[in-house]
């Protein structure tokens, strides 16, 4: 490999997932942080540390020109992103690229062609992807209320620039539409600096469904297989697992192809996901947005293929090729990826930092824990809640579901609130057992269900958190 020196711009189990695979692969690496984060697990790993400012991430993690400079200043050759932060930020790949360092992601003009969701759609139309049925721009609530009575309601509002569920609103009639319409606006504004809207109609029994593709940049995208993220809160996703085994063998198949189509028209680089909503009373789905990064649930990917998405990463963003062609990569099993978020599933899901005073992790066949976190290590306030991922992998979907329960209930974290009495409750409960989920069912049916003890053990009696 080309590459020498790794830049790793990000912080907690990606920053630690990335940094291990670049020292498999004989890199050097340095990890720029936060003054929070010199503690953590990611700064022992690492060759070298750079502190790039204070905590709040507006002055460390989110700007732009510290950090290409940090990467630039210290000898690096290439810089991994991780996801969230800039890693979907055009103006990063662009620095990288005018200061000579590879960055490990899509070409600028990528990210902005797929990160902006209208202009994905349009690009997915120009390839004969369908998407959902929606509109453009809504540049007020009165465009808004005509062109969801053309649609026909339930509509769901989304940002033009957004994702994870930021600046989303459901609307089932025109009163819900004006009451949301400038609260998403001005959602989307602080979050993602653009506060543009569209509608799209809303699909009532739908999955996420998404395809993890890699491509070289010159036409070549292998994909790994599809995942379902249905276990959604506020669109925000909480389990996920690979393969979407409620979808036919026939949809997948156009699945892997639509995803296909549209990454090699875009000439994509590196990593992606291509993301559908599929609609199961009519076993169609839409194209709803390409993540031009690796996504959070990556791992559930990497265990049904045998590969390693990062350190594929690297390797396309050292200019070596994918190595590898479609019928290189076989589906072997079932994987299921729950989060840890230190939030508290039984209030609201308020977020709950504190110190980590006790942590026995899972260990067994088939399990795999993705963290930064450890015992005595405490869990700041100024970022994301997830302090780790718990993968179970088996021969069959109730193989994992077995050994995932079983590595829950032997997890003992005490400290923070943690979601992993939600994740046992969810995987437990016969709906998901049976595969009979949607995006809406964890807030209509698992949460009350969790909340008054119905559909299945909740594991709390060994989970303190």
């Amino acid at each position: 490999m080309s590459l020498k020196r790794l830049f790793v711009a990000n912080r907690g189990e990606i920053a630690v997932r990335i940094l291990r695979s670049a020292r498999q692969l004989g890199l050097e690496t340095v990890l720029g942080v936060s003054a929070a984060d010199t503690q953590g697990l990611g700064a022992e790993m690492a060759d070298r540390v750079v502190v790039l400012g204070p905590a709040p991430a507006a002055k460390s993690y989110l700007d732009c020109r510290l950090v290409v400079h940090a990467a630039k200043g210290t000898g690096c050759d290439a810089l991994h992103p991780g996801y969230g932060f800039l890693s979907e930020k055009p103006e990063l790949s662009r620095l990288c690229e005018s200061v000579g360092v590879a960055f490990v992601g899509p070409r600028a003009e990528t990210i902005e062609a797929l990160g902006d969701k209208l202009s994905a759609r349009r690009l997915a139309r120009e390839t004969g992807v369908r998407t959902v049925p929606g509109t453009d721009h809504m540049i007020s609530v009165a465009a808004a209320r005509a062109a969801a009575a053309e649609l026909g309601y339930p509509v769901v509002m989304k940002a033009s620039a957004g994702g994870g569920g930021r600046g989303m609103f459901k609307a089932t009639g025109p009163a819900e539409l004006e009451a949301s319409f400038d609260k998403a606006a001005r959602e989307a504004q602080s979050a993602f600096g653009d506060g543009r809207l569209y509608l799209e109609r809303f699909v009532e029994r739908a999955r996420h469904v998404e395809v993890q593709i890699v491509g070289d940049g010159a036409g070549n995208v292998v994909h790994f297989g599809e995942r379902d993220c249905s276990v959604q809160r506020r669109y925000q996703k909480l389990i996920e697992e690979a393969p979407a085994s409620a979808v036919p063998d026939a949809t997948r198949e156009r699945l892997h192809e639509a995803a296909l189509r549209l990454t090699r028209f875009a000439k994509y680089r590196n990593a992606g996901t291509v993301e559908f909503l599929y609609d199961v009373d009519r076993d169609d789905f839409y194209f709803i947005e390409v993540n031009s990064r690796i996504q959070v649930e990556h791992p559930v990917s990497e265990a049904i293929t045998g590969h390693d998405l990062i350190a594929l990463q690297l390797r396309v963003a050292a200019g070596d090729g994918l190595g590898l062609s479609q019928s290189d990569i076989r589906i072997a099993g079932h994987a299921i990826e729950c989060r840890i978020n230190a939030e508290d599933p039984r209030n609201n899901f308020a977020p709950a930092p504190g110190r980590i005073t006790r942590w026995r992790p899972p260990m067994g066949e088939g399990i795999r824990l993705d963290t930064h976190a450890r015992e005595g290590y405490l869990v700041p306030p100024f970022y994301d809640s997830m302090i780790g991922k718990l993968i179970a992998h088996g021969r069959t979907r109730d193989e994992a579901i077995s050994r995932m329960l079983s590595a829950i209930e032997c997890f003992t974290l005490e400290g923070p609130k943690t979601t992993l009495p939600l994740a046992a409750a969810t995987v437990a409960h016969p709906d998901f057992r049976g595969n009979r989920i949607s995006t809406r069912w964890l807030e209509d049916v698992g949460l009350p269900d969790f909340q008054t003890g119905r559909g299945g053990h909740d594991g709390a009696h060994r989970i303190p958190g």
